[in-house]
């Protein structure tokens, strides 16, 4: 059985594609192209090591997002999968890297590949959120019978992203194995959304009670907090909840819940007259 384990990256991904800090995405991927030549393992003198390293770093710097949060928490985004080859992901072709380098003449030719295996698995928002285990079973031969795969999805994963379990795919004799593809389907929840690592929602207040503040119970993810309404908070207002959000490596993003006053459909005469009262003063 496979187990992915998160672990917090420690590599100068920089340092290992040879690059600065500040380097373009050209950059990064013409130095990806020479480390990816030098290294090859199908090379007489590469190095499959580097040449995994290599391709790892380039996963990383090459995806907007997974460098962003690379540069600013030394980890990407569910670290330890390979979301390579979906939305943003790693895009080349590494026959065509080649093919520019030995002209394509018999390299890499000969070895049989087993087919690629997508499977779709669904998660409440809780578990996309939190992080969750799973038992995949997974046709790897037709003729056997299907092999049952661990796997940890990653805390934070969205709707519609895509797990890649490099090897887990089809298996053939005296060939190398496909890949699996994990398609995560995330279902809606009734009062939050995900807005990168931080948590919204709306929070109905009375007209009076966003005039004269007080205090409302609040169900988060975690549990039953009461939230403090400051007096005269206006709609649309945002109050932020610190570390109730996405779960993202030793940190965590907040709770954001925005304010919607809540009016009265119908008025007494007595509240009439109050309203009245306080209409001739100015409020």
């Amino acid at each position: 059985m496979l187990t992915l384990k998160r672990r917090r990256m420690t590599k100068d991904y920089y340092k290992i594609l040879g690059v600065e800090k500040n380097a373009s995405p050209d950059e990064i991927k013409k130095a990806f192209r020479k480390m990816a030549h030098k290294y090859h393992p199908d090379k007489k003198d590469g190095d499959e090591k580097k040449f995994k390293e290599v391709n790892e770093a380039y996963t990383v710097l090459s995806d907007q997002k997974k460098r962003a949060e690379y540069d600013n928490y030394g980890q990407t985004f569910g670290d330890g999968f390979d979301f390579s080859g979906f939305q943003g992901g790693v895009d080349f072709d590494l026959g065509d890297i080649l093919e520019g380098f030995f002209g394509g003449a018999g390299f890499g030719r000969g070895v049989r590949r087993g087919r690629d295996i997508s499977i779709d698995t669904e998660l409440t928002f809780e578990e996309s959120v939190f992080g969750v285990e799973r038992d995949i079973l997974v046709n790897k031969q037709t003729s056997e019978k299907p092999e049952e795969i661990k796997v940890k999805i990653p805390s934070g994963i969205s709707d519609g992203q895509m797990i890649r379990l490099t090897g887990k795919g089809e298996s053939i004799p005296d060939g190398v194995s496909g890949d699996l593809y994990i398609k995560v389907h995330v279902k809606p929840h009734p009062v939050f959304r995900k807005e990168g690592y931080n948590l919204v929602m709306t929070l109905n207040v009375k007209l009076t009670d966003a005039l004269l503040g007080a205090s409302y119970p609040v169900n988060t993810l975690d549990g039953s907090i009461d939230i403090k309404i400051p007096n005269n908070v206006k709609f649309g207002d945002i109050l932020r909840v610190r570390d109730k959000g996405v779960p993202v490596g030793n940190k965590r993003g907040d709770l954001l819940i925005k304010i919607n006053i809540e009016l009265p459909k119908k008025l007494s005469r007595k509240s009439k007259k109050i309203i009245e009262d306080l209409k001739k003063e100015g409020i």
